[in-house]
């Protein structure tokens, strides 16, 4: 796995999730893992003082932006998360799937204004997917997605004034 390289500047965020309300889209397809990873953004979330998230399921990783795009425009929600899990298989199904995932969770945040996190592992195969979804060094892109979130929000607060 690739790692982050951090400089010694690094500013790091004093992050207060209190009343930050998030949804949270996930695919049901590979839910063995989305599971984990929507626990990763529960514990995020706790961890920060953030309320508990509202949670919705769509088939795939390929439903989630719309449903994300829709609950942005709602205005009920501060933020929200995708989460799902594309793993490659023998067939180009596995680039379409997760390049458009990407690109339209990108679109529906910049249509709407609103945080859309992208918690949607693409990986190479399962044994990835489990390192991501906490595997050895406890590492859950779920829980980071919960921290982007809140990050996300209180920026955009105080870039609004």
């Amino acid at each position: 796995m690739a790692g982050d390289a951090v400089s010694d500047r690094r500013v790091q965020p004093a992050l207060d999730g209190a009343g930050v309300r998030v949804a949270v889209v996930a695919g049901r397809f590979n839910d063995a893992i989305t599971f984990r990873l929507l626990d990763g953004v529960t514990r995020g979330l706790e961890a920060l003082g953030a309320p508990e998230p509202i949670v919705e399921w769509v088939p795939g990783a390929f439903e989630i932006p719309l449903a994300a795009k829709a609950f942005a425009e709602s205005g009920s929600v501060d933020a929200v998360i995708g989460l799902g899990c594309v793993i490659r298989g023998a067939t180009t199904h596995y680039e379409a799937v997760a390049g458009e995932c990407a690109a339209g969770i990108l679109r529906a945040g910049l249509a709407t204004g609103v945080p859309i996190i992208f918690g949607v592992l693409t990986t190479e195969d399962m044994d990835q997917a489990l390192e991501r979804s906490e595997g050895p060094g406890g590492h859950n892109v779920g829980e980071e997605g919960a921290h982007t979130a809140v990050e996300m929000v209180r920026l955009l607060e105080r870039i609004a004034g």
